[in-house]
């Protein structure tokens, strides 16, 4: 009874028309050099998005630019020391078709870390906030980007076949 329960609920699925947003599409998106190390880390979490890395001859281009981290007490103990801290990566980019801009927008992410008195645990705490900081920027910035470029691309093809 299950299986066939599973079975119908395939089926229906499948005849409604439903088709994954990202499938089959080509994500040609050119990431332009964003300045920094964590720009750096960016472009990496970017490319690892999009399915790898393009040209800049691509069909789209997106420029980013990584606003320096903000870092913000979060907890303090009775003698005023922190224990806490949070880190906050903003970037606003621009999503552009040739010389069309087609999307801009700002993203923000953040993460909170342990502040503790030894100095190499603490740099180790604030390495990893900030990597994690940069991945979930870029699949915020990187689903924006995508359904854009996916938005564009029907339209276009709508354009053309009137």
């Amino acid at each position: 009874m299950k299986k066939f329960l599973l079975y119908l609920i395939l089926l229906c699925t499948c005849a409604c028309g439903f088709r994954p947003m990202f499938s089959g599409t080509d994500t040609d998106i050119y990431v332009a050099p964003i300045s920094g190390i964590n720009g750096i880390d960016l472009r990496n979490s970017l490319w690892s998005e999009f399915g790898g890395q393009y040209g800049p001859d691509a069909t789209y281009r997106l420029d980013v630019k990584l606003e320096t981290p903000v870092t913000q007490y979060k907890a303090l103990e009775q003698t005023g020391d922190a224990t806490w801290q949070e880190i906050v990566l903003t970037a606003t980019y621009v999503l552009s078709y040739g010389d069309t801009e087609i999307a801009t927008g700002t993203a923000s992410a953040s993460e909170s870390y342990t502040f503790v008195r030894y100095l190499v645990a603490s740099n180790a705490s604030y390495n990893n906030a900030v990597q994690n900081t940069i991945r979930v920027l870029a699949e915020k910035i990187s689903t924006r980007v995508i359904t854009e470029t996916y938005k564009h691309s029907h339209s276009t093809q709508l354009d053309t076949q009137k």
